[in-house]
């Protein structure tokens, strides 16, 4: 972070105000990424007004590449980690370059986290404590996070990484979690926004993750980015779909 931990505890979250694409830049939206509908035909940009931003949407509809690009802005890397642990630090996001915003104050603490990425900072970490000392696991429990489960070590990273505050960047955090270790995630996400010094941004799939109170949600759709509430995306509705009748759901989708 520019500044000390105190300096974020002056100000509450949300920090990123804001991003948008590079006017300055010449760009051919005929070419990935700036093909993809999120991007749209006009002016790109994203406003951040609450501590907790959602963007779901199809798979390919741009969430990863966004996420990647604010990971970026914050100084972590495309693949996960922190200023501290880069994962693949010598890669750049593709939007690098091309993505300005707008912050109050700019922070640089926090974490960005990919749930493909995660046996990879598992690694680091058992990495430096091998090189350092053990020490090093005790901000995890006191020992190393490959004894655990996938989404216990999720979950005590989360943990450790939130409790010094800044700004959080989760790309599909279901994918580590069970339904009842969504359940603990999102409480452990708002004991910290009632803090006051967190920032998240996700990507899900997961409608239970979406419902996540007050939250921004912004659907990323062919024809561009919408903000709507969860009830209205794709992924409510047929999962709605699916737990009102099952057994006839699923004769329907193998009969089309």
């Amino acid at each position: 972070m520019t500044g000390s931990k105190s300096k974020t505890s002056m100000f509450r979250a949300p920090f990123l105000k804001s991003i948008w694409l590079d006017d300055k830049k010449t760009i051919d939206r005929t070419q990935y990424p700036f093909s993809i509908p999120a991007f749209g035909t006009g002016n790109f940009q994203i406003e951040f007004n609450k501590p907790v931003t959602i963007f779901a949407g199809q798979n390919g509809t741009g969430k990863s590449t966004i996420l990647e690009s604010i990971a970026g802005l914050c100084g972590f890397g495309p693949f996960g980690g922190n200023r501290n642990y880069n994962l693949n630090k010598d890669e750049q996001n593709i939007l690098h370059g091309y993505i300005r915003a707008s912050w109050f104050p700019k922070v640089t603490r926090g974490f960005h986290v990919r749930s493909e990425a995660l046996f990879a900072f598992i690694n680091q970490v058992d990495s430096l404590a091998r090189e350092g000392g053990a020490g090093i696991y005790q901000a995890y429990g006191g020992r190393s996070l490959a004894e655990r489960s996938h989404g216990e070590a999720y979950i005590d990273i989360f943990r450790h990484k939130m409790n010094g505050g800044g700004i959080f960047v989760f790309d599909e955090p279901e994918s580590a979690l069970s339904p009842m270790r969504q359940i603990e995630f999102l409480r452990m996400v708002k004991n910290f926004e009632n803090r006051g010094d967190c920032q998240f941004i996700m990507a899900t799939h997961s409608p239970l993750i979406m419902a996540y109170p007050g939250a921004t949600l912004l659907n990323m759709t062919d024809q561009g980015i919408v903000e709507r509430p969860y009830q209205m995306t794709e992924h409510f509705r047929i999962l709605r779909e699916f737990y009102l009748d099952p057994d006839s759901f699923m004769d329907g989708i193998f009969c089309e």
